[in-house]
């Protein structure tokens, strides 16, 4: 790799007027970019703006329809992955590129081992890959099997294998995602140091608080085009209203709405070694938001809850009347619905197009004499996919070529179109743009304004605390606090986040 300060920042890669489209869609349309040495440029735009197209196109996946791309002032055709990582670029996607059955060694090795006599020198890549991961401050076991690392690991196990690659240019596709604000900071580090080195960083993010702390220039992306490139400092406001093409004048739109009746209680759940007697309850025209740290057990809780995991110990009642453990179709009956916090392996089906997945929940009670009520289930889903805005080619369109925005869409429309009382979101907005989040949020007011309740899980606070009418806190499988909206504040989530003892009121 280059040493700090050991080239003067230069325009390394330059994309001019790259077009792409699939049928019946214009993904890019004439868009620019331009990379130097040394630098964190940004690129910002809303889900299906055209970002994954672009990078894809950079990395080799795609082919573009027209433009060029140059490097080093001279016209490069990226034809595959091989061509891509040949010129020196690197690409670490949402979804890793690893092969959980190898252990870590295998996987920073994987396509160019070290060879001993004919045979792979296990011993030297094992050194080599332990030197790589000291390097990006991960202590793990060069010999561990990848599928034993946690998100955060596999993370830096990515940026490892770009920094074998020894790339000039490392683009990366929502890296902080699932990060914690530790893990995040380290990453920054590191990228920091990438860019110290001379390379060149390509950083798609959708936490705005980030851009100024990491970037340098921001280019944004608006319906396939680059529409501005501004300054990584340019105010939050400023930059959505380039991304969405309006403003938004709140970016956590609550609306508090009447109090009612409990719609659902939990008393006492416990699962022995994951949670520990968590009660509390969810009131008509409420949101409740749950936090805490990763691994406290908010997930595990709202799965149990909805039946699709077993619990040992508690109770819990929708509308009053107990649900049965560990039976999920007594809790969609009873008007649960539980939107997951990974869509795209629990939420959807992928392969199904628009219409079959908006009719997921509701397609038993279309079923008469064993035949779908296809024409009604079509004519609800295209209702849901109006009220919610959906952008699709339309109902037939396949689940899996919708952007992610669009897609939570439908994990959240299914449960409309099943008249669901009760929502349990579990991190509504990871991976989704600004302003699909705010279409999302005003969905919520929605809901609570009709009566409905709505249990929040977050690991983003400023959501948690700009979207809940009360916070409950849980750390280490208990539910350790609660505070009302006028009370709570990061700090203060932090600290209950991170207690030994309940203060449950």
């Amino acid at each position: 790799m280059r040493g700090k300060g050991s080239c003067v920042s230069q325009e390394i890669l330059r994309a001019e007027g790259l077009r792409k489209t699939f049928p019946g869609v214009v993904a890019l349309d004439g868009v620019d970019l331009s990379l130097r040495t040394g630098e964190v440029h940004v690129l910002l735009g809303e889900n299906g703006a055209g970002k994954s197209t672009l990078i894809k196109i950079l990395s080799g996946a795609y082919h573009p329809d027209g433009g060029r791309v140059l490097m080093d002032s001279r016209q490069v055709h990226i034809r595959s992955a091989g061509d891509a990582q040949r010129l020196g670029i690197a690409t670490i996607y949402q979804e890793f590129n690893l092969v959980p059955q190898l252990t870590v060694a295998e996987n920073l090795a994987l396509g160019r081992p070290p060879r001993r006599f004919g045979f792979v020198d296990v011993r030297r890549m094992e050194q080599q890959a332990g030197r790589l991961l000291e390097r990006v401050g991960v202590d793990v076991d060069p010999r561990t099997p990848t599928a034993r690392l946690g998100i955060a690991r596999m993370q830096m196990v990515e940026i490892a294998k770009a920094l074998a690659l020894d790339a000039r240019v490392l683009i990366m596709d929502e890296p902080t995602a699932v990060l914690t604000t530790s893990e995040v900071a380290r990453l920054f580090a590191i990228v920091r140091q990438l860019r110290d080195e001379g390379v060149a960083v390509v950083f798609i993010t959708h936490h705005l608080e980030e851009i100024a702390e990491i970037g340098g220039r921001v280019t944004v992306l608006r319906d396939g085009r680059s529409v501005a490139e501004v300054p990584a400092n340019t105010r939050r406001d400023e930059l959505v209203g380039l991304m969405v093409g309006r403003p938004i004048d709140q970016q956590y739109p609550r609306r508090p709405a009447e109090r009612g009746e409990p719609l659902l209680e939990v008393r006492g759940l416990t699962r022995r070694g994951v949670f520990d007697d968590v009660s509390f309850e969810v009131r008509a025209g409420e949101v409740v938001g749950m936090a805490g740290l990763v691994g406290a057990g908010r997930t595990e809780v709202a799965r149990a809850l909805f039946g699709a995991d077993r619990y040992d110990a508690g109770q819990v009642f929708v509308r009053g009347r107990p649900l049965p453990p560990g039976d999920v179709h007594a809790a969609m009956e009873a008007g649960l619905g539980l939107v997951p916090e990974d869509r795209k392996a629990q939420g959807l089906v992928l392969g199904a197009d628009v219409a079959e997945n908006l009719g997921l929940v509701t397609m038993r009670d279309a079923t008469r004499a064993g035949f779908v009520d296809r024409p009604g289930l079509r004519r609800t889903a295209a209702k849901v996919a109006e009220q919610l805005g959906i952008r699709m080619t339309g109902l037939s369109q396949e689940v899996r070529t919708l952007s992610g925005g669009n897609q939570q869409k439908v994990v959240i429309g299914k449960w409309l179109a099943a008249n669901a009382n009760v929502l349990i979101l579990d991190e509504p907005t990871r991976g989704v743009d600004v302003g699909a989040k705010v279409e999302i949020y005003q969905l919520v007011n929605a809901l609570t304004a009709a009566g409905d309740a709505v249990l929040m899980i977050s690991s983003d606070l400023p959501e948690v605390l700009g979207m809940s009418d009360r916070i409950l806190v849980m750390a280490r499988g208990r539910l350790v606090g609660e505070l009302p909206a006028a009370e709570a504040t990061q700090d203060a989530v932090m600290a209950l986040a991170t207690t030994e003892t309940s203060h449950v009121r």
